[in-house]
């Protein structure tokens, strides 16, 4: 059996290295009540590797490059750079990342609004400071996400703390993002939606023995402003004909058989979602089992349970093999439709339901993952990690049970890593 520090290694190459690496901040425009309703919980620490650096200071950098492609004609291409420094003997370390997101789609919510293609950057940047002297630490961070009509801009801060000779480890933080959104080509004085997120999470570590760790964590998201896309229109149907658009209905039949014009989506001025979560992870001879559960509820009515697990193998003292598989299920907002009705006046113009979305990602949906990844360290023989290259290839897939235009997408992410540690 591996002594516990080896144990904590192959957990944190579990979890950070086969879960992408070095993403700085998810896409705040991005679909948030499907498979990631709320940040994920933080990974265990990493070994300090001051026993085997000359200085007390180490300083550790990270460049990624992903990729992403699925059949609903969206790419996406992400190269991005990580970097820490830390003294282990002090308490102190430092942290910064930067991304670029170039997002290319020609999707069917695209096509079916009389657009064709739309390219699209996002750039990204996160920066935090931690300072734990003794049992008792604090982090502040700050990040910020650009786009040409998007800004989101968020600050934070985490108390974490060591009890029972270090085998109770509880941590509470909270975070506040302010999002403004608007419209390409116009100013944000001149129209912009504007919301306010404040997330509180709560977690805690449990050391159970050298060969296993547990984990427990509960979050809150409380939002309070305009959550409505700018660009997302619906089709509305006669109340006759609605209940005949059959799931995944095409562009040209849903023209065929809606009502003139379109109207923009409404959503309702606060959500307020919950999180629970609990991981596991297992030290085998040779190798490491990671197994995560997380619950979600809000008060839009959607509900999911995601399943999340992991193996990792060290094939040797350099060379580490994990797998991946994870499972997402999900009901729909309690306003979500296929086909909204719209109700035809002839004294004036036609009533529509007052809450309404086009966003699948609100709707019921299964989803699943799998994928594997490889990591090799290169270093010196007295420093394996000084160096380390990390490859990931996922397969992603998800079956939509009550939406129009699609019924299943598949896509693929791939991850190239390269890491330094001095």
């Amino acid at each position: 059996m591996r002594t516990f520090d080896n144990f904590l290694v192959c957990v944190v190459l579990g979890v950070l290295f086969a879960a992408g690496g070095v993403r700085a901040q998810q896409n705040p425009k991005a679909n948030s009540g499907s498979d990631k309703p709320l940040p994920a919980e933080p990974a265990p620490a990493e070994k300090s590797s001051s026993a085997s650096s000359p200085s007390d200071t180490v300083v550790k950098t990270k460049a990624e490059f992903s990729a992403y492609t699925d059949t609903d004609s969206v790419t996406v291409f992400t190269p991005a750079v990580q970097a820490s420094i830390e003294n282990p003997l002090s308490g102190w370390s430092a942290n910064g990342s930067y991304l670029v997101d170039v997002v290319s789609a020609a999707s069917v919510d695209i096509v079916s609004t009389a657009s064709q293609h739309w390219t699209e950057v996002r750039h990204a940047g996160t920066l935090s400071g931690t300072y734990k002297p003794g049992t008792v630490g604090a982090t502040v961070s700050g990040a910020v996400s650009s786009e040409p009509d998007y800004l989101s801009l968020s600050a934070g801060g985490t108390v974490n703390f060591e009890l029972a000779n270090k085998t109770a480890n509880p941590s509470l933080s909270y975070a506040f993002t302010h999002d403004t959104a608007g419209r390409t080509g116009t100013p944000f004085s001149v129209f912009s939606q504007n919301l306010a997120r404040h997330t509180i999470t709560g977690s805690i570590e449990l050391i159970l023995d050298p060969s296993t760790l547990v984990s427990f964590s509960a979050d809150a998201i409380l939002e309070n402003g305009d959550q409505t896309k700018p660009y997302r229109f619906l089709p509305l149907f006669a109340p006759n004909v609605a209940p005949l658009i059959p799931r995944g209905a095409s562009i040209d039949e849903v023209n065929l058989r809606r009502l003139p014009g379109r109207v923009d989506e409404h959503l309702p001025g606060t959500r307020n979602r919950f999180a629970v979560s609990g991981r596991v992870a297992q030290r085998l001879t040779g190798s490491t089992l990671i197994l995560t559960e997380r619950l979600y509820a809000d008060d839009w009515g959607l509900k999911a349970t995601t399943t999340d697990l992991r193996f990792v193998v060290d094939l040797s003292r350099r060379v580490f093999l994990w797998t991946h598989l994870r499972g997402h299920f999900q009901s729909s907002v309690s306003f979500w439709k296929l086909a909204y009705v719209g109700n035809v006046s002839t004294t004036g113009p036609i009533s529509v339901p007052k809450w309404r979305t086009g966003d699948r990602e609100e709707s019921a949906l299964e989803a699943g993952t799998f994928g594997a990844g490889v990591r090799f360290d290169v270093g010196t023989e007295t420093r394996p990690t000084g160096w380390s290259v990390v490859g990931q290839a996922d397969l992603l897939t998800t079956l939509f049970n009550d939406t129009l235009f699609i019924q299943n997408r598949e896509g693929f992410l791939g991850v190239l890593q390269l890491e330094s540690e001095f």
